[in-house]
């Protein structure tokens, strides 16, 4: 055996950059010295422009006021909001104020929210007025009816008893027991510029400052919790990877609840300079474009899907995208034919790959801007500077030798302080020597660049054969036919699973199962040819443009009477 062959899965991320020894805020007070007039933060839905001078104002305003209502050093509080100015100013300044920010999930649902509060401990939410078909004002009056009565300074709950305040961002929405957000910024005055100086002065950069709730891909939502050190250094490594600086202007239509928007945007341009573009409230692939050619955009964020929409809307042609050079596509794997689209007709030569996971702040490997394209669209990257990764075989916790599969492992600063208040599920993911197990089956080639081949969970085994529904699925996405397709196993009497495979048809293409059936034939094993297919227009997805594969499991199960 070669010496090649025998290299086992595991590879350190080296730097010649230190990692961030500091706060958020003390960073962020850093970036405006630097570059106080160039622009920070542009919402375009909302007509509002900062510079980093003007946005240093706005957020110790807003950070004065919550201090002046009694928020301190370790409280949570709550934003359940779609992408506004207000949503960033909040993230700075409870960041100032070594308060924790819970970032929650703007599809949220009663259950769901009642869960995320109570489970925070949240004493202070921020919330918007309403958003598409949520009711943000009437969901939580559900369960604080309260808040009709009451007025803000009066204001206590019997369902939610650690709730003190409730600052809604839609003033003609707000109910009388809720703070508008202007009446918040009214109480600032009440604290001096030289008292948030001084609270500022004495955190620690280790301190909890975050805590977002996992996607719900599987199982009830966790809450990560993340330092100053974490998030920070992380949105500082990923934005230095696409050679970021204070010239670049990068348009975030990704969710600011979750760390692509928050961490890989905010806080990746925070890091160095580069202004933050949010084109809506919402991600609309038209208003995207628009953002892009009138803002000049050099940056561009988004899931697979989101560029495959904005490549196949009807106006794209009219859109001058020459000023793109980078960017970010993440959230899961891209079809080389979209990454050629991106690469060639959106300018985006730069264009990088990224892997992770909230608990791990959350990038772990990045693709390099002069990586490849095979690289780009077969696997996540190399592992980020200060980081460490192995691949250990879920049997046997022993790590495995380079090319063959096994769950990744990552350790280092990113890795989470721990799910809050669940200590049985932190020791779960996060083993004695620190390494936190992902789940994520994978592959490392001889030049340290990983492959994501599927979910522990997610493996089919179909008659004692384990199958990789990421290989169908790649295999799959060569047909002309097909946008988009997701492969499941569902319960089989004779073979244990059975592979089926849920296919999105290009605008204007046809198939049918039979001839998607045949495109298989003497092209992939035999049992690995789908035994059912489903044709549909979407895919159940998480807010952040996760599949979520375990509903498609529930209801094909039920669809096809296999219960």
């Amino acid at each position: 055996m070669s010496r090649q062959t025998r290299q086992i899965s595991y590879v350190s991320g080296i730097s010649d950059t230190p990692l961030k020894g500091q706060t958020i805020g003390d960073c962020f007070d850093e970036t405006v010295e630097r570059f106080p007039d160039r622009d920070a933060l542009i919402s375009r839905h909302q007509g509002l422009r900062y510079s980093w001078k003007a946005l240093q104002e706005a957020v110790d305003q807003a950070a004065r006021a919550l201090m002046a209502l009694g928020v301190a050093k370790g409280d949570r509080v709550g934003i359940w909001s779609p992408n506004c100015a207000e949503w960033t100013i909040t993230q700075f300044a409870t960041a100032k104020l070594g308060a924790i920010l819970v970032n929650i999930n703007p599809s949220y649902r009663t259950h769901e929210l009642e869960y995320a509060l109570k489970q925070s401990g949240t004493s202070t939410l921020i919330l918007q007025g309403a958003f598409k078909s949520s009711d943000y004002v009437a969901t939580l009056a559900e369960l604080a009816p309260e808040l009709r009565d009451a007025t803000p300074e009066s204001f206590k709950s019997q369902g939610l008893p650690e709730l003190r305040r409730v600052v809604c961002l839609d003033a003609e929405r707000a109910l009388p027991g809720m703070h508008s957000w202007d009446g918040l910024l009214a109480h600032a005055d009440r604290v001096s510029a030289e008292e948030l100086a001084r609270l500022q002065a004495t955190l620690q950069f280790d301190e909890p400052i975050n805590i977002q709730y996992t996607s719900g891909t599987t199982g009830a939502p966790k809450g990560a919790t993340l330092s100053h050190h974490n998030i920070l250094n992380n949105g500082f490594f990923v934005a230095r990877t696409l050679n970021l600086s204070e010239v670049d202007r990068m348009v975030i239509p990704v969710p600011l609840y979750h760390c692509f928007g928050m961490v890989m945007g905010n806080l990746g341009c925070m890091t160095h300079g580069a202004a933050m573009i949010y084109p809506g409230d919402g991600f609309d692939p038209r208003s995207t474009l628009e953002a892009v050619a009138e803002e000049r955009a050099t940056t561009l964020y988004g899931v697979p899907t989101m560029f495959i929409a904005e490549l196949e809307h009807p106006d794209f042609d009219q859109f001058d995208l020459s000023s793109l050079r980078t960017g970010i596509m993440a959230g899961s794997i891209c079809p080389i034919e979209v990454m050629r689209k991106v690469i060639d007709q959106m300018h985006m030569e730069d264009v990088t790959i990224c892997y992770g996971m909230t608990e791990t702040s959350p990038v772990s490997f990045q693709t390099q801007t002069d990586a490849p394209l095979e690289k780009r669209v077969t696997t996540v990257g190399t592992i980020h500077p200060h980081l460490e990764v192995k691949l250990v075989s879920p049997e046997t916790g022993a790590v495995v030798p380079r090319g063959e599969t096994g769950e990744l492992c990552t350790r280092g600063y990113s890795v989470m302080l721990g799910y809050w208040n669940n200590p049985e599920a932190t020791a779960k993911s996060i083993d004695e020597a620190g390494w936190m197990h992902t789940g994520d089956l994978a592959t490392m080639d001889e030049d340290g660049y990983v492959a994501i081949v599927g979910r522990i969970k997610d493996m089919i085994i179909r008659g004692g054969e384990n199958i990789y529904p990421r290989e169908i699925e790649d295999f799959l996405y060569t047909h002309p036919a097909i946008s988009d397709v997701q492969v499941i196993g569902v319960p089989d009497e004779k073979y244990g699973e059975e592979i089926m495979a849920w296919v999105k048809l290009s605008e204007g293409e046809r198939l049918d199962e039979e001839g998607l059936k045949e495109f298989c034939q003497g092209k992939i094993a035999h049992y690995k040819i789908p035994r059912y297919v489903k044709f549909v227009d979407e895919f159940p997805m998480t807010v952040t443009g996760k599949i979520q594969k375990f509903k498609m499991r529930e209801e094909a199960t039920h669809e096809l009477g296999l219960d």
